[in-house]
């Protein structure tokens, strides 16, 4: 365990990692999570190697290279810059796009981050000689107590947990991953950043997807893809088949929407789901958008080596979701079928279930479209 002051603002190291010191990765965006946890590595008696990798061609991007490299000098580390952009655009931009398109509403941060961002640094940590990277996401690694396999833990702060987006990392890559601020509060660690510069703490959070910071996901998708011709009008429809309007496109909706749907009803009405095979957006009153039931395929495990029936987990919806108990039920197959104690609003096909033992990140998977309302 580490006691030493970790500079002049007084925030003490709070971790506990065990291990002999040597070289480490940090993947470094120019943030102030990032420089924290690279100054916290490198007082703590590491190697600090900063990498950042090139994802995107935005502006974005390359300022964040400007000030993650700005941030290396003023620590006195090495730094590099990786072009990871073809790779990102066939394992995250694709699969976006084409899940959107198929009437789904994907995270691409849950794929990027075991496809992309910690298995490179893993594979530049290997190239170097480095036994560990880090990150700067707001959790913690720990072996689970009962299966002895690596698995994310909640941050010490609810506030700032992203144990949701990191839930289908491999063991390989938690065995040499280190997250330094998974014991700290963002205010600890913006008094942290300052330590180098305040411009770096004052920086403000960054935006949920990397490559759409502007947030209009149907325009980036006609953008990039324009002549693809699969975001035609079709029909808004209730439970029943009636037909109540028209849409614009089923690129612009997402379960549980409620503005923006461009037409009056005469009463609150809600997108309940989509249907691609005919080009339909099914809509209802808010009490129908809750469900117990939610089908999840494409299992990732993480602290469980599998999920025995009738096992009990806390279960999250999404990254801003409260967790809420449920039960696993075998379906056969690359499936589960999870069961919550209480009904959930706007269970979204797309998105991730993501199964928590106590603090632990038991895995999860991606939600499947509920075929018995014809989605």
């Amino acid at each position: 365990s580490f006691g030493k002051s970790c500079g002049s603002a007084g925030t003490a190291w709070k971790g506990s990692i065990d291990m002999e010191k040597g070289k480490v990765i940090v993947g470094m965006s120019g943030g102030v999570d990032s420089t924290a946890a690279a100054l916290l590595l490198k007082r703590q008696g590491y190697e600090v190697i900063g990498v950042t990798l090139g994802l995107w061609k935005g502006a974005e991007s390359g300022q964040a290279v400007k000030d993650a490299a700005w941030t290396a000098e003023k620590l006195g580390i090495r730094y590099k810059v990786l072009d990871m952009s073809k790779r990102f655009r066939g394992c995250v931009i694709e699969p976006f796009m084409e899940s959107y398109r198929n009437g789904l509403t994907p995270n691409p941060c849950v794929v990027c981050n075991p496809l992309i961002k910690e298995q490179a640094l893993l594979e530049m940590a290997k190239a170097e000689g480095a036994a560990y990277f880090a990150t700067g996401h707001y959790a913690r690694i720990d072996k689970h107590p009962e299966t002895g396999r690596y698995a994310i833990r909640n941050s010490a702060t609810a506030a700032k947990d992203q144990t949701y987006a990191l839930y289908r990392l491999t063991q390989e890559q938690l065995a040499a991953m280190l997250l330094p601020l998974g014991e700290y509060t963002k205010d600890e660690v913006r008094r942290i950043a300052a330590e180098i510069d305040g411009y770096s703490a004052e920086k403000g959070e960054s935006q949920d997807i990397c490559f759409i910071p502007d947030g209009d996901y149907a325009g980036f998708i006609l953008r990039e893809s324009p002549e693809d011709g699969r975001n035609a009008e079709g029909d808004f429809v209730d439970l029943e088949g009636h037909v109540l309007g028209r849409h614009k496109g089923l690129l612009y909706y997402t379960v549980g929407q409620r503005k923006g749907l461009g037409i009056a009803f005469g009463k609150p009405m809600y997108v309940h789901s989509l249907c691609p095979e005919t080009n339909r957006v099914v809509l209802c009153e808010n009490e129908t958008l809750f469900r117990r039931d939610v089908r999840i395929g494409n299992i990732a495990y993480m602290a469980a080596e599998r999920f025995e029936d009738g096992a009990r987990f806390m279960g999250k919806l999404r990254y801003a979701h409260r967790a809420a108990w449920c039960t696993v039920r075998k379906t056969g197959g690359e499936m589960l079928e999870c069961v919550f104690d209480e009904p959930q609003r706007a269970v979204t096909p797309g998105q991730s279930l993501v199964l928590y033992d106590g603090e632990y990140v038991a895995g999860g998977g991606f939600i499947l479209p509920d075929k018995s309302n014809g989605t």
